[in-house]
Parts: C-alpha cells; sequence; structure tokens
C-alpha cells in the first residue's frame, strides 16, 4: 500500500506540474510566434493538452496570419457577428465545450441547446465580439462541433433502433484515447444508455458499463469458471452478464452459465465474431427458446459486435434485450460546421453567395 500511495502521489505531483506550465502558455498572434514554437521530443503523446487548445496551437495558421494583418491595420478589435451553421440535419453536440473555449473572448453568445436537432443550415451558434477576441478559435470550435454532433447523431439512429432496450456504447477501442472520452460523452448526450469507457463516464456522472472480454475466459479456459468468479468477487448491483460464445455452442454455454448462476445471472452476451456469421436473429431465437425451457425465461440477451440501425432492428424483433455498439458511432462522419462573418460594425455583411445579415431564427438562447 507504501509504494502504491508514493507512485500515486508521484504522478499527482507530475501531473500538477504540467497544469503549472501549460497554464502559462501564451497565445499565437503572429507568425513569429509560430516559429519560435518548440515541442518537447519527449512528449509521450500527439494530442492536444487543454490548454494548447485555448492558446490557438491546434488552429490553422492562416487565422494566425489574419489575426496579425489586422492587427498591423489596427482592425483586430473591429466588433463583428459571425454565426455557425451545419452541412447537413443532426444532434447537436459539443456546445459545453464551445461556449468553455469561448468564454472570455467574445461579448455575447447564443446557441441551440446541447442535444438539440437540427436542419441542413441551420445557425447553431452565434457569437459577437471583436474579430481579434475570438478568430483564432475558429479551427477547434468548428472541430469540435463538428465531430460531437457526428458522434451523437449516430448515436442518437442507435437508440432509435433500440427503442426502450438498453443500448451501450463500446466505441472508445476505435478512436485515439484522446478523443474517446469525448465520443462517448457525444453517444449519451445522442441517447445511448451508457458507455465502457471509464473517464467519459465518470464526468457524465454515471458508471460505465461493460462486461469481461474474451481474455479472461481464454486465460481461465472455461466461461463457468469465470462466471463464478465474477459473481463471487463483484459487488451486488454490478450487473452479471457473461459472455457466451467462447469455446462451447452458445446456446449450450449460455445454459451452463444458467445453471452455475441461477436468479443470479442477469444476461447472457453474445458477441459470435464474423468468422462464424455473427449474431444472427435465428440464434437469438433459439437462445432465448432454450432459457425459457429450461427456467430461465429472467435471464436477458446482451447482444454486441459489428451493429448498426438495422441490425438491432431485426435482433430486437428476434428476442434481444439490449446491445452493445462502437464502431457505428466511433466511425460515424463529422457533420461540416461553418462560421461566417454576417455583420462587421453592426452593418450586413456576406461572402458572395451567402446572404448578408443575421439569419431568421428563434431557436437561439444565450450562453454567454
Amino acid at each position: 500500500m507504501d509504494a502504491t500511495k508514493a507512485r500515486l502521489e508521484s504522478e499527482e505531483n507530475a501531473v500538477q506540474q504540467r497544469d503549472d506550465r501549460l497554464r502559462f502558455l501564451e497565445e499565437l498572434r503572429s507568425l513569429e510566434a509560430v516559429r519560435a514554437l518548440r515541442c518537447d521530443p519527449g512528449r509521450p503523446f500527439s494530442s492536444a493538452e487543454h490548454a494548447e487548445i485555448r492558446a490557438g496551437y491546434t488552429t490553422d495558421i492562416y487565422f494566425i496570419k489574419s489575426l496579425e494583418i489586422l492587427e498591423s491595420l489596427g482592425l483586430d478589435e473591429t466588433p463583428v457577428t459571425a454565426e455557425v451553421f451545419a452541412s447537413r440535419p443532426g444532434i447537436l453536440c459539443g456546445i459545453d465545450e464551445a461556449v468553455r473555449l469561448l468564454e472570455d473572448r467574445v461579448d455575447e453568445a447564443w446557441a441551440l441547446p446541447e442535444g438539440s436537432a437540427f436542419d441542413k443550415k441551420e445557425v447553431v451558434l452565434r457569437i459577437r465580439g471583436s474579430y481579434g477576441g475570438f478568430g483564432i478559435t475558429e479551427t477547434p470550435l468548428l472541430g469540435l462541433l463538428a465531430s460531437s454532433s457526428g458522434w451523437a447523431t449516430r448515436a442518437a439512429e442507435i437508440k432509435t433502433a433500440a427503442g426502450d432496450k438498453l443500448a451501450v456504447c463500446f466505441g472508445a477501442r476505435h478512436l485515439h484515447p484522446a478523443v474517446a472520452p469525448v465520443m462517448e460523452r457525444a453517444a449519451l448526450i445522442g441517447g445511448m444508455d451508457g458507455c465502457s469507457c471509464i473517464l467519459a463516464a465518470r464526468m457524465a456522472g454515471t458508471m460505465p458499463m461493460g462486461t469481461v472480454p474474451h481474455a479472461a475466459i481464454l486465460i481461465a479456459g472455461d466461461t463457468v469458471t469465470i462466471a463464478g468468479t465474477y459473481d463471487a468477487i463483484m459487488p451486488d448491483g454490478e450487473s452479471r452478464t457473461i459472455l457466451v460464445d467462447t469455446f462451447k455452442d452458445e446456446v449450450e454455454e449460455s445454459l451452463r452459465v444458467a445453471d452455475a448462476l441461477g436468479d443470479r445471472l442477469d444476461a447472457v452476451r453474445l458477441d459470435t465474431p464474423s468468422e462464424r456469421g455473427r449474431v444472427t436473429p435465428e440464434l437469438v431465437r433459439e437462445v432465448r427458446a432454450r432459457l425459457d425451457m429450461a427456467g430461465y425465461g429472467s435471464v436477458k440477451i446482451f447482444c454486441s459486435g459489428g451493429l448498426d440501425p438495422d441490425r438491432i432492428q431485426v435482433l430486437s424483433e428476434a428476442g434481444a434485450d439490449g446491445f452493445g455498439v462502437g464502431s457505428y458511432v466511433a466511425s460515424a462522419p463529422a457533420i461540416d460546421m461553418t462560421m461566417d462573418i454576417k455583420e462587421v460594425r453592426g452593418e450586413a455583411v456576406a461572402k458572395r453567395g451567402r446572404i448578408p445579415g443575421l439569419s431568421d431564427t428563434e431557436r437561439l438562447t444565450r450562453v454567454l
């Protein structure tokens, strides 16, 4: 315990030192500052730190050049109003992060609420302030809205297909770990019932959801051994859901596990790989029938493995009670977001092809 405590204290000190260093990052406001930027060769991951995002390290270079030009003309404090709109319909996610990125940079901001449905070309965010205050945030601002809204939209499709049945996001393994919590939070915003990523779940104030991987069963050599030990050591309230496709036929393994755990078994999980045809409606129907015939009607069937809305619908009709979905949500295409300047010094403007002046909308609410 003393060694563990010392290690944790050392890690906490390292994190604090990193946070202290990042807290004093200067915002990039010139090409000279960009050229002077040096990156630590010992940096463990390529992902950006929070302070680096705020300081403009992830912005496109032309916003830095634009700012430097406007400053040289004495126009960087020009008051403008900008609007962000979407390229296609979806579910809005990332507004909470957008607000934190913009705070102390703009005079006012309005947005659709987090989790709102939006239409193509609908304004999701309106910003008013000096361009020099928020211009360099455009790249990260659009990026976080685009990615999060794409994930939330796919999650909403999954939950619609699942209806009142359980839908859990298992997508963290399909993304860089730096953004996996962002994706799984978006899945929750989109309506899914839970997620497996620990950090995402804890930030959302819930517990992560998941079972036991095939690896543990392969190492132990027997599904029932893992099921019994899981039941013995996991706290009450933690779902007793057991994988049943590792060694034996799924029906046989389901009955073996049910006999071993009795009424403490909550569900069996079917995750049959593509090499064996994946989870099919026929398999679900057989497992359901055999469990019912053996007196285990209360045991639910949880399915995973390459699921999408169409497969969820047919598996649900066959008797599945819950679904774990990873790649369909994680691989969602971003919903392209565009920021346009619509007013300069209170006068309506627009680039060619766009209508000058503020868009007509009554759905935005004040967020800053």
